[in-house]
């Protein structure tokens, strides 16, 4: 087995020579030109996928190489094992060797047929930083499905010999020099998202399958990275103004900094705060873009139906929607910043390089019962004088149940059986708490939108907009009733789990 140690960068075509033209060694060795197509394999319900394995065959230079591929939850290193075939289909008897020999059975050589298919004209070029060497490999080509195609323009760096470090220090000379984005899909994913036809709208979170002999660091590091995966995939969405997408990548945020409370005891402290405020930042600039979404899709675009005025619905729809665009427009200039692009960088080295701070000789599967046995237990708790809690407790509440959802979304695979069971019926409830909280969050964040609005409207529309203003927090106020007794119930319906994760001999 080789291990493959790289990062992969979504670059400008316009800038993609200039990379190998700058900064490197000028000797006609040093560089090389290939053209690779490659046929990538698997059943037709993606059964090596949903293990993690990619099955790939491609023909270089006449010649024609099996490669499988292990580990890919968006970690820079992953297992690699190449061998050559005698043609275009695969041989599974020279899987022997790889991750692929549990699932190659008797039906399975029947069941794989190819996919998607790429056409790649690559450019390489070796570095040297410091005692590291380091390839830089330039691919334009396209990827396709049938009739469906996209095209591919991106950089790689792979570490050949030497440290991580010089490998992220290329990295960032290379984003400042020429504006290249971290894209932690590989071109099989691509594939993947090219059959089902949704690479280019906003993504939700990947399943996370978890070995419940991984220690808590290594754990974290699957989770981590497929959150990160989350975040960095709705970029696109971001840009083109996709309120769904703004919200996923807010919630790929939440997830990676509940990732980082749940673990945060292990975790080294100096590195992880200032990753923890880059995130931070970063999610507050896509709120108010959510916020005033929500707002105008649930409070301002119904109140027509509620015998409001008409100049008055009007006057302060158009004021949101102004104020809506507004902010979609700051979260997209968020993710065109070099900070964007530093933080990516930052987090992947981070979460890959970071020395624990404690070591912990548990499993992950000790360690999920105990987080989620004692955040279920204070969570109700707290839950008991729900009716005393001021806005702010409600919130910071509200967030606590959210981790504990999180949570449990990260540790499912741990459970078999009754424990599956347990974890549904628990998350049924949290998501039910976390609807009533946070619509009562909301109505607050509403009641003030709605009272400026009706504070600074101009004298033409003041009394219009007052009476709407004062329809909608009417509305709200009238809900909240209702529930703020769902929340209660279901927060003393809250259970510890019984049942415990799987733990392997």
């Amino acid at each position: 087995m080789n291990a493959e140690t790289e990062l992969k960068f979504r670059i400008s075509p316009r800038k993609l020579s200039s990379v190998l033209r700058s900064g490197g060694s000028r000797r006609r060795a040093d560089k090389s030109e290939q053209t690779l197509v490659s046929t990538y394999y698997d059943t037709s319900r993606h059964k090596l996928r949903h293990h993690g394995l990619t099955l790939r065959v491609r023909k270089v230079e006449g010649r024609y190489v099996q490669t499988v591929k292990a580990g890919g939850t968006g970690g820079v290193t992953r297992g690699e094992w190449e061998h050559e075939v005698s043609g275009a289909n695969p041989d599974l008897a020279k899987t022997g060797h790889t991750p692929l020999r549990r699932l190659a059975t008797g039906k399975l050589p029947r069941k794989l047929k190819p996919l998607f298919h790429t056409d790649i004209h690559r450019m390489i070029q070796g570095r040297r930083v410091r005692k590291s060497r380091i390839e830089l490999a330039v691919d334009r080509g396209h990827i396709s499905a049938g009739r469906r195609s996209r095209p591919v323009a991106e950089l790689e760096l792979e570490l050949k010999s030497g440290q991580v470090a010089d490998l992220f220090r290329l990295a960032r000379d290379l984003e400042r020099r020429t504006g290249a984005e971290l894209d932690l899909r590989s071109k099989s994913e691509r594939g993947y998202q090219l059959l089902a036809n949704s690479g280019g709208g906003a993504q939700r979170a990947e399943a996370i399958e978890l070995d419940p002999e991984l220690s808590p660091q290594e754990a974290f590091r699957v989770i981590a990275h497929s959150t990160l995966r989350h975040i960095t995939a709705n970029a696109d969405p971001v840009r083109d103004l996709d309120a769904e997408g703004i919200h996923q990548m807010r919630v790929g945020l939440r997830r990676l900094r509940a990732a980082i409370s749940l673990f945060g005891e292990i975790l080294p402290r100096a590195s992880t705060a200032r990753i923890k405020a880059e995130l931070k930042w970063l999610t507050g600039e896509l709120a108010p873009a959510r916020e005033i979404d929500v707002f105008v899709k649930e409070s301002i675009q119904p109140i027509t139906a509620r015998g409001v005025p008409r100049r008055g619905a009007r006057a302060i729809r158009e004021r949101f929607s102004a104020q809506r665009m507004a902010a979609f427009r700051r979260a997209r200039e968020a993710v065109a910043a070099a900070r964007y692009r530093r933080l990516l960088i930052d987090a992947i080295e981070w979460i890959e390089s970071g020395r624990p701070h404690l070591d912990d000789d548990r499993s992950i599967a000790a360690y999920a019962a105990e987080i989620l046995d004692r955040r279920v237990k204070k969570a109700r708790k707290n839950g008991k004088r729900l009716n005393e809690l001021d806005p702010r407790q409600r919130h910071k509440l509200r967030i606590r149940i959210k981790k504990i959802r999180y949570a449990v979304d990260f540790f499912r695979s741990l459970y078999g059986g009754r424990g599956q069971k347990e974890l549904a019926a628990l998350s049924g409830r949290l998501k039910q708490i976390q609807s009533a909280l946070g619509s009562l969050n909301d109505f607050m964040s509403h009641r003030e939108l709605a009272t400026e609005a009706a504070l600074t409207a101009p004298p033409s529309h003041r009394r219009a907009q007052a009476f709407t203003s004062g329809v909608i927090v009417g509305h709200e106020r009238k809900a909240a009733d209702g529930l703020m007794k769902d929340a209660a119930r279901e927060l003393h319906r809250l259970r510890r789990l019984r049942a415990a994760p799987h733990e392997r001999a």
